[in-house]
């Protein structure tokens, strides 16, 4: 069993490894499937409108917390450290549902938003304001106008 010890309590998840192929596909135990850095893929989703705000990872102990707590951690793959989405911004994602895929590789976070709306860094409601696009062989990203939220060198001191 994968455990993940945290301030309030511990959370343990299945081992992938000691269930059948059926019983992790079809099953009832919990058992997300970490990669070799000891990360799960989540996909975050705005509730309500569905949209895709973010894409990021957890690792054992994130997961744990955001379990526990009813607001999304993350594993910050740039700084190695714990990262509780809205910390710094006061855009916290509050959870409202959490599914795995049918393999328990990857997770996918339906949140409320909260705050001004948004979950990118950069200000913006998703991360994904940007289309890629392909003109005379060439390929380049074009904004698709999203308004910022809030400035980020404001709210971040960068």
């Amino acid at each position: 069993m994968a455990r993940a010890k945290t301030r309030a309590m511990s959370i343990t998840f299945a081992d992938p490894t000691n269930l059948s192929h059926d019983e992790l596909e079809e099953g009832t135990a919990f058992a997300p499937r970490f990669d070799a850095q000891g990360l799960v893929t989540a996909v975050t989703t705005e509730a309500g409108s569905g949209r895709v705000l973010m894409v990021a990872h957890m690792n054992a102990q994130s997961l744990a917390l955001t379990l526990e707590t009813g607001e999304v951690h993350y594993w910050s793959r740039s700084r190695a450290k714990i990262w509780k989405k809205g910390e710094s911004s006061g855009e916290i994602q509050k959870l409202i549902e959490m599914r795995t895929d049918c393999d328990q590789d990857v997770l996918l976070l339906t949140v409320e938003q909260t705050g001004r709306g948004a979950a990118c860094h950069t200000g913006r409601k998703s991360c994904f304001y940007r289309i890629v696009k392909v003109d005379d062989g060439a390929v380049k990203l074009v904004d698709s106008g999203e308004p910022r939220l809030f400035d980020p060198k404001a709210v971040y001191g960068v």
